[in-house]
């Protein structure tokens, strides 16, 4: 189907759809002003589906691909179904994890051309983002009338690209004509908080607030200063004009997809944009929404910081599990980033899957302590075994889980989850989702921390480091008590440390830092050693990606 022709099934009025080249579209979102969320004026309200995880390793569980499969199947159905997800970053790209369109039959397309710009949102995002970093540098250069103090400026610059060279820099060397001297660092775009508040923003009005209660550093007598007190939030959304309108692609099979906002998920809350979601919510009859990385991660976020934005929760968690991934969580053999997988994980063990789905059990408990039911897709891969599939899928159910279901979507497209998309369908007529968040909003943000590190993570307690203390003592000056909080750590262990696989408990969550994102409306407490700019791994997958002469390209996975 043309995406026009998609767009209008959509309920997209023709002066909304702006196309922007082969395989994408923008979608103007303002006419969804007429609706309001989370019905959308209709009856029934339309289903809306997470798709979440296990914790993740190397070897990759599917989720994007799961989401992909399950849309198409549920379309085949007869249930009519648009895809959100995240936009990839063209840092991981050029890195070691790849491309974020799916695998196989369950692919978002043009596959390059999402991994690769897209409509160029996150190029956008990352010039308003340094254009409030310029502000900040060309205020203290005039006479600095806002008396910022330059040790407290806390906002860096960003780029979309993995470079560990930028972590620590220093700016305005070479004389007064060049700026001030001093230290800062450069992120990656996607964690960026102007990325978080274009994927959180429900209107043009709500992303300008946002924007303009950016705090950046402080006064020499202590106060928060802000994007608007530099006047500088105008010209940042306007800058963010057409990147706030959401993505349009097709599924390899013609299913709607919406790509929009790119937050990462161990550092930012890891969920595609609000709006994208309402405009498939007020044109469709279902939803499926990808958050990344495991529940205790995008998972989590998903419920405590976008549900609460968007103004519903989910319907039905579905949580992507493979035998590989728990022969690895249960001790067969571990892998280290940027080196071989072992063989031996490629081949079935029943003993070590029992042991590994610990993981995955834990993650069943951490989605329905939000009172959510879950369903488990079992991605399939072709050296798993039946028996080792009868063990996740009992198991999960003792665990709570409502099922468990094989899946080949990878091969075999939307036919290859339609036993999955069945069920899916009928948890959600059967078991009615009564979601809540985690913890209250006027919970002191101490408590909330040591709640999802108790409750999510398995951790005896947290602690805080002296600057951590120090940030809290801040809070209720800094406007932040009400906030959710956002913890940054390893995707790759449910606790702070990468190399507790499994489901490790009875642990101290150590919080080295506390950052008040006060235009995303979060406050991101760091954990362990997180690198907010990524590096590049010693065989990064730019080497095999190329523009041939008649001008495709090849290589991205």
């Amino acid at each position: 189907m043309r995406l026009d022709k998609m767009a209008q099934s959509m309920g997209v009025p023709e002066t909304h759809f702006h196309p922007f080249g082969p395989g994408r579209a923008k979608i103007d979102p303002r006419y969804l002003e007429t609706f309001s969320p989370p019905s959308f004026g209709r009856e029934p309200s339309p289903l809306y589906v997470l798709v979440t995880g296990m914790t993740p390793t190397p070897l990759g569980e599917g989720k994007t691909t799961t989401s992909i499969g399950l849309s198409m199947a549920l379309n085949r159905l007869g249930t009519r179904t648009v895809v959100t997800i995240r936009q990839p970053s063209m840092g991981p790209v050029f890195g070691i994890k790849g491309g974020g369109a799916g695998g196989g039959k369950s692919t978002i397309e043009p596959s390059d051309v999402l991994n690769l710009h897209l409509t160029g949102d996150v190029h956008a995002v990352g010039a308003a983002h340094n254009l409030l970093a310029s502000a900040i540098d060309n205020e203290i250069h005039h006479g600095n009338r806002l008396e910022i103090n330059p040790l407290t400026v806390g906002w860096p610059r960003v780029v979309d690209l993995n470079d560990r060279a930028l972590r620590k820099v220093i700016v305005g060397l070479g004389g007064a004509a060049n700026g001030s001297p001093r230290e800062t660092r450069f992120d990656i775009t996607v964690s960026s908080e102007v990325m978080a508040i274009l994927a959180l923003s429900t209107s043009y009005g709500d992303l300008i607030d946002r924007l303009g209660d950016i705090g950046f550093g402080l006064s020499r007598d202590g106060r928060l200063l802000k994007a608007r007190d530099l006047e500088v939030e105008g010209a940042m959304a306007a800058v963010l004009r057409e990147g706030f309108w959401p993505n349009l692609m097709s599924t390899s099979e013609g299913t709607p997809a919406i790509v929009h906002g790119s937050p990462f998920a161990n550092i930012a809350h890891g969920n595609s944009s609000i709006i994208g979601d309402w405009v498939g919510l007020s044109g469709s009859d279902c939803v499926v929404t990808e958050a990344g990385f495991g529940a205790d991660l995008g998972g989590e976020k998903f419920f405590d910081i976008k549900c609460r934005a968007l103004g519903r929760g989910p319907d039905v968690a579905v949580l992507v599990a493979t035998a590989k991934s728990l022969r690895m969580h249960g001790g067969l053999a571990d892998t280290v980033a940027g080196r071989p997988i072992p063989e031996i994980l490629d081949k079935s063990d029943v003993p070590s899957v029992r042991q590994g789905m610990q993981n995955l059990l834990r993650q069943i408990s951490n989605v329905r302590r939000f009172h959510v039911p879950v369903v488990v897709a079992i991605n399939a891969h072709p050296g798993d075994s039946p028996e080792e599939w009868n063990v996740i899928r009992d198991l999960s159910m003792e665990g709570g889980a409502e099922d468990a279901i094989v899946c080949t979507h990878f091969r075999d497209g939307g036919a290859g989850a339609l036993e999955l998309a069945e069920r899916v369908r009928e948890v959600c007529r059967l078991k009615k989702a009564s979601y809540r968040p985690l913890y209250p909003d006027d919970l002191p943000v101490e408590e909330k921390i040591r709640t999802v590190a108790r409750e999510m993570y398995g951790a005896r307690d947290v602690t805080f480091s002296p600057k951590a203390k120090k940030s809290l003592a801040d809070i209720e000056r800094y406007g932040a008590a009400g906030f959710p909080v956002c913890i940054a750590k390893t995707w790759a262990s449910l606790s702070h440390d990468p190399s507790q696989k499994g489901a490790p408990s009875d642990f101290l969550f150590p919080v080295e830092e506390i950052r008040y994102a006060t235009g995303a409306r979060f406050v991101t407490a760091i954990a362990g050693d997180i690198q907010t700019m990524p590096g590049l791994p010693s065989r990064p997958a730019y080497r095999r990606i190329r523009l041939t002469s008649g001008g495709n390209v090849e290589g991205v996975s």
